[in-house]
């Protein structure tokens, strides 16, 4: 009897923190540009929070925006979720723009902290803005954005004329203009205070309509483990970017001195964790494809000088395919400019360095094989009229000579025939 007392006793003890954070509000971080790590973060939080049967899950937000696909997959996360999804920018300075002003309206309750700004949620072509007439694609784009962000406004009951200006015309509120505008429902300057105004609002989840009782509540602080913080870092495309670099000059360079071993190895490990990191990303291979024929033609530059010609057509393909590698249509991270610039303008001096090197080297008097002999001093070293026996660099050689020559004389090579000189006093 005492033992069953105590094997209860143990699944008392043991059921109570599982009860106890069931009770917990949990608080999902989503700080930085919205990329496939921080979607599946968010995604595998969120079923989380569901499972442990949380009565309110919190997306606290400050994002300059993301990918449209990893956007979508949390958008799709919180339409499904059986738990109320609160979106929150804070702390006083955040944003929620681009793909987190869609984030936010898909959110059964939306809130802001003071001094925050949501909003510019216009679709960025490859390139950035331009100040050319739209194409049919860009039109495409952002006609799609609208009907989407527009669906999402009508199923939460927020302003959808206003969404459609984020859309179209990059608008963007502070966080008092967007309460008076219904884009949001609560301002809140902290979580507490936003637990007390969330308390008795009601909130449609599927076909049933909750209540949220959120006085008092404790808060379970979710944030993102070490793989997804270096899924997130890999998956950043200007990482990627400098990987697929590192992987391809250090396998060229492998290639040209075999047994050099370390480039190999870090470039294989480089190249390897490059393609990982595309797979998560949107990767125009035509771009991937050009950043790797740049680089082949930029090393045999080095190997096979052509006076510019290779590298510079190397330094084409390789700006032009890492202006276009990442051909998305989402304000999200991409490969910074000036990290193009920079690798470019080097690769410029590189290639201009070998091409001058180059000229100057043709420009040399040859000082090696039969032509660097032409001219030089020879001593006699037995008389003859026809031929001769003299000596060259410590060396006897045979010699043909169109003038006597004598023992001693010093005598000029003029021409070099296989093993004999012909030379002239």
């Amino acid at each position: 009897m005492n033992r069953i007392v105590r094997w209860l006793a143990v699944v008392l003890v043991l059921g109570i923190p599982a009860l106890g954070r069931g009770a917990d509000v949990t608080l999902i971080e989503l700080n930085g540009p919205i990329g496939p790590a921080m979607s599946r973060y968010v995604e595998r939080s969120l079923l989380d929070a569901s499972n442990h049967h949380s009565p309110v899950i919190i997306l606290q937000m400050d994002t300059p925006g993301g990918l449209d696909t990893s956007m979508r997959d949390i958008i799709k996360a919180i339409l499904a979720s059986s738990v109320p999804v609160v979106s929150y920018v804070a702390p006083g300075g955040a944003r929620a723009a681009s793909a987190g002003t869609y984030i936010l309206y898909a959110s059964h309750v939306a809130a802001m902290a003071p001094a925050t700004n949501l909003g510019a949620a216009t679709p960025v072509p490859v390139g950035g803005v331009s100040a050319a007439p739209a194409t049919a694609g860009e039109r495409k784009a952002v006609n799609d954005a609208v009907a989407y962000i527009r669906g999402l406004a009508q199923l939460r009951g927020r302003n959808a004329d206003w969404a459609e200006s984020a859309v179209r015309g990059a608008a963007s509120l502070a966080a008092q203009d967007a309460l008076s505008q219904h884009v949001i429902e609560i301002i809140a300057r902290d979580v507490p205070e936003l637990l007390t105004l969330l308390n008795g609002r009601k909130v449609q989840i599927a076909d049933r309509e909750l209540i949220l009782q959120t006085r008092g509540l404790a808060v379970t602080r979710i944030v993102p483990d070490w793989r997804t913080r270096v899924l997130m870092v890999l998956s950043h495309p200007t990482i990627a970017y400098g990987l697929l670099l590192i992987g391809i000059y250090g396998l060229l360079l492998e290639g040209y001195h075999p047994g050099a071993v370390l480039p190999g190895v870090a470039g294989a490990l480089s190249l390897i964790l490059a393609l990982y990191a595309f797979q998560l990303l949107a990767v125009n291979y035509a771009g991937l494809a050009l950043i790797a024929l740049g680089a082949g033609l930029i090393t045999m530059e080095f190997f096979m000088p052509a006076f510019g010609s290779l590298g510079i057509g190397g330094l084409a393909a390789f700006v032009i395919g890492s202006i276009i590698l990442f051909d998305n249509h989402a304000q999200g991270p991409q490969v910074a400019l000036p990290v193009i610039a920079g690798i470019a303008t080097a690769g410029a001096l590189m290639i201009a360095t070998i091409a001058w090197l180059a000229a100057r080297a043709r420009r040399r008097p040859v000082t090696t094989g039969a032509e660097a002999m032409i001219g030089s001093l020879v001593e006699v070293i037995a008389d003859g009229r026809d031929q001769c026996v003299v000596r060259y660099g410590g060396e006897i050689w045979n010699a043909q000579t169109a003038s006597p020559v004598h023992a001693g004389q010093q005598a000029r090579i003029v021409k070099v025939v296989g093993l004999t000189l012909w030379i002239e006093p």
